[in-house]
């Protein structure tokens, strides 16, 4: 397989896939950068190697051509960030995408628009009615496939070699994140240098395992990492299970939650996961106590109780003091560490404590030796809270690639460099 340090991008066009899905504000400031700032060791190194670089990428889920979803209004930032004049191309098809990018010279830089102003980026057919016959669907999945492969065709035939460096978009089998290798042979397609770290790092956790092996799975839903938790069962010593699930588990073995979170038809769901972790050996830490309150609210009245007998009227926000000291156990020693998903609303100062207790040990634990991985939205959010985010060994950009990648499902932009089956 090609790697981006071996390769040299002298006097070649690079198409670089990357993820600037990035938040703007109404007057489209950009709010967070970091996806931006991630790209750029990939960016810079093709440019210092005498290469130019036409940049693909989404932002947002448009529909269709939308003014607030396009990329033109990144420009300016990201021209900064490289210290180059980025080119815009105002449609990622077209006869100005293939001039300009035929007219790149070593050294720079052209972006081209919102590659989801297309439905054949997605493969997904747009614009049916709601009473669409299952025929009519058919036909549109069908007509859109078609003109996928030629869009897909014109992508690659702006450049001389493919990077896939939007690890956030690797479970997605899109155009330009999968399909688009294809017309690309082994010595010139390749990952970037975000999207080898992610890769690496996954790795790591599920085929490179130092003992013990904690994993901590945070959320509000059961129902949502459940493929997660079954693959986890094979390869973890201590799998700790939080936040809003936990209450699931609570009520399934007969606890009385208040109004706290349930998914009242996943009860006996949680009860065979019980089943399995002892018959597996898995060290399964639901905790034991909870910060309840009386309503949803920073500012709400709260108290501790047992996670089995919270009053009516209360809901559990957060882990107890007893809980917290029951997962630094879990955590404290292990040697492989795996976090997605928060222990309660840490974005509420007064319901942090849990997710907190949890940063802590984990970046003792590292300190002492452990590899960590912290990804998911919530985790990362979490951890930068804290500003503990240099304490762990690896912070992951994706979400949604990152949990079918420790489900143990092959993410299609991976295989497609790797060739994975």
């Amino acid at each position: 397989m090609q790697t981006i340090d071996k390769f040299n991008f002298a006097g070649k066009k690079a198409f670089v896939r990357v993820d600037f899905n990035v938040p703007l504000d109404e007057n489209f400031n950009i709010t967070d950068d970091t996806r931006m700032r991630a790209a750029l060791p990939t960016l810079k190194k093709i440019l210092a190697d005498g290469g130019s670089i036409i940049i693909g990428s989404h932002l947002g889920r448009p529909k269709g051509v939308a003014d607030k979803f396009s990329l033109k209004h990144i420009i300016k930032h990201l021209s900064e960030l490289l210290g180059v004049e980025v080119q815009f191309a105002n449609d990622c098809m077209g006869e100005e995408a293939a001039v300009k990018a035929a007219a790149l010279q070593p050294g720079e830089v052209l972006l081209l628009e919102n590659l989801r102003f297309y439905a054949e980026e997605e493969g997904k057919p747009r614009g049916l009615a709601e009473d669409a016959t299952d025929e009519e669907k058919a036909a549109a999945k069908k007509a859109v496939k078609e003109s996928q492969k030629e869009f897909t065709k014109k992508l690659a035939s702006y450049a001389d070699c493919y990077v896939n460096d939007a690890f956030g978009t690797a479970h997605r089998a899109h155009a330009s994140t999968a399909l688009i290798a294809k017309y690309f042979d082994t010595d010139n397609k390749m990952f970037g240098y975000l999207m080898e770290k992610e890769v690496k790092a996954v790795d790591k956790v599920l085929n490179d395992i130092q003992r013990p092996f904690t994993a901590i799975m945070g959320g509000s839903k059961v129902s949502t990492k459940i493929g997660i938790i079954e693959n986890l069962m094979d390869k973890v010593d201590n799998l700790i299970l939080c936040g809003g699930m936990a209450f699931t588990f609570a009520k399934a073995q007969g606890g009385k939650i208040g109004n706290s979170l349930v998914e009242d038809d996943k009860l006996q769901l949680a009860l065979d996961i019980i089943e399995k972790a002892k018959a597996k050996g898995v060290n399964l830490v639901l905790g034991c106590d909870c910060i309840a309150a009386d309503k949803f609210a920073n500012d709400a009245n709260t108290q501790v109780c047992d996670d089995k007998n919270i009053p009516d009227g209360w809901m559990g926000l957060d882990a107890g003091p007893k809980t917290r000291e029951e997962f630094k156990a879990a955590i404290k020693g292990a040697k492989t560490i795996l976090w997605n998903g928060p222990a309660g609303v840490f974005e509420m100062d007064n319901f942090a404590g849990g997710s907190k207790a949890i940063a802590e040990a984990i970046a003792e634990a590292t300190k002492e030796g452990a590899f960590s991985l912290i990804g998911g939205g919530d985790s990362v959010a979490c951890i930068n809270k804290f500003g503990m985010a240099d304490q762990v060994s690896y912070i992951s950009t994706g979400g949604g690639a990152l949990l079918e990648a420790i489900e143990g499902k092959i993410l299609p932009g991976i295989a497609a460099i790797r060739g994975d089956k």
